[in-house]
């Protein structure tokens, strides 16, 4: 029975040997799983978030000067006198009350203030759009360099495959005295170049899965990979108009904004050289005695008129007029960058575009060219010299092939960007 039971043992802790020693599935990301993990995670989003949490708070800082300002008091204080030869006096003084202050006019600063406010927050706003743009651009370009990656190995498979199919028969041609040497030690040198490049694709895969990892937001680094096409989407073939495009782009709504912004400052500090009126009021009770019973209450107007502060207010002024004038110049060269920058990237998708297509082909031609070629050698109607450099037109085709697919998505990825879209564009 004791035996039973342990054999019993053993076997549960060899099952559980192999379940733990079971490696698990590595994770498979598709491109709408990096989209939603990076709008959750990227901390220059969420850096971008708090940005317009601040100006928010900004805003409301600046209207809270057209509430009235009410502040309470209560005071209790013990004062002791002793006079020369006398005993001492003590008095005890209690106070409470409520005093409150309204602005009334103040050549409408704080109502400007407070719409510049409003400004600095949707430009705010136009930054995060602006942020999440150039993430979604970075995001696009370490997915698409993952999948290259991935890609890549699986070509350098197929041409170590060529290089060793095409040393066998090159050795098979040296033994039976029909190939010189110099052939066979081409036809290795081949192999060994074709075996490094797929170590070499392997190792770039962690490097690019480490460039996703950042752009995911992640904080710790774990292997995985992606899954995904080559297909271009966004392919644009009609030519768009950038001028219409480019008055959604974040970049042009920011600078836009903080020139409103700019231009209500400028009407703040014109409101500096007008009186500010307010009015007051307040009512308390104090006495000697808690509770106190002596009440008294006042009301108030007043008015404050600078006349002379050395000249501050007209330099504030002359400061906001600057300020405007860089405000409006930056937004004038920001939009017309934007435009450029549309047009550039319509240009380069177009031309990626076609190169894939010419790729295409291209390797299909040398393909079988080298199914020909290869039969040739076989049976002696071409030499050696011929046929490696057909051979050779194979392997760069599949690599030519596979770079101008990748150099396709960037492109888009890059359009994309430069129309304004943000991390919710889910093409």
């Amino acid at each position: 029975m004791t035996m039973r039971i342990t054999a019993v043992f053993l076997i549960i802790i060899c099952l559980s040997g192999i379940w733990l020693a079971k490696p698990q599935a590595e994770e498979i990301l598709t491109w709408q799983d990096c989209l939603a993990e990076a709008k959750k995670n990227h901390p220059d989003l969420i850096f971008a978030a708090e940005t317009i949490n601040k100006e928010k708070a900004g805003k409301a800082i600046s209207a809270s000067g057209l509430y009235p300002q009410i502040n309470a008091d209560l005071g209790a204080s013990t004062t002791e006198t002793e006079a020369s030869g006398a005993s001492k006096t003590t008095t005890d003084s209690y106070s409470y009350g409520l005093s409150g202050r309204q602005l009334i006019f103040d050549g409408f600063k704080t109502i400007n203030e407070i719409k510049a406010a409003g400004q600095n927050l949707k430009a705010a706003e136009e930054n995060y759009r602006f942020v999440s743009s150039g993430i979604r651009l970075d995001l696009r370009a370490a997915f698409v360099n993952l999948l290259k990656a991935q890609e890549l190995v699986r070509v350098a498979e197929d041409i170590v495959k060529i290089r060793r199919d095409s040393l066998m028969l090159i050795t098979l041609g040296y033994e039976s005295g029909l190939e010189h040497r110099g052939a066979l030690l081409t036809a290795q040198a081949n192999l060994a170049g074709a075996e490094f490049e797929l170590a070499q694709a392997k190792r770039d895969i962690e490097f690019t899965q480490r460039q996703l990892t950042k752009e995911l937001g992640r904080r710790e680094f774990k292997p995985f990979s992606v899954k995904g096409d080559f297909i271009v989407r966004e392919t644009a073939k009609e030519k768009p108009d950038f001028a219409e495009l480019v008055k959604n782009n974040p970049s042009v709504l920011q600078a836009a904004y903080r020139k409103n912004s700019a231009a209500l400052d400028v009407q703040s500090a014109y409101g500096n050289f007008a009186p500010e009126i307010s009015g007051s009021a307040g009512a308390d009770r104090s006495n000697a005695h808690w509770p106190p019973k002596d009440e008294r209450w006042s009301l108030g107007l007043s008015l404050n008129m600078p006349i002379f502060e050395g000249g501050l207010k007209t330099a504030q002024l002359n400061q906001a007029k600057a300020l405007y004038n860089q405000a409006g110049a930056n937004a004038r060269s920001i939009s017309d960058a934007a435009i450029v920058n549309l047009e550039q990237t319509w240009v380069v998708l177009q031309d990626a575009i076609e190169t894939v297509d010419v790729r295409r082909k291209s390797l299909e031609a040398t393909q079988e060219r080298s199914r020909i070629a290869e039969a040739q050698y076989s049976t002696g109607f071409i030499n050696f010299d011929n046929w490696i450099i057909i051979e050779n037109d194979l392997v760069s085709a599949k690599k030519a092939s596979l770079q101008a697919q990748a150099n396709a998505l960037l492109a888009e990825a890059s359009w994309i960007q430069a129309k304004g879209e943000t991390l919710e564009y889910a093409q």
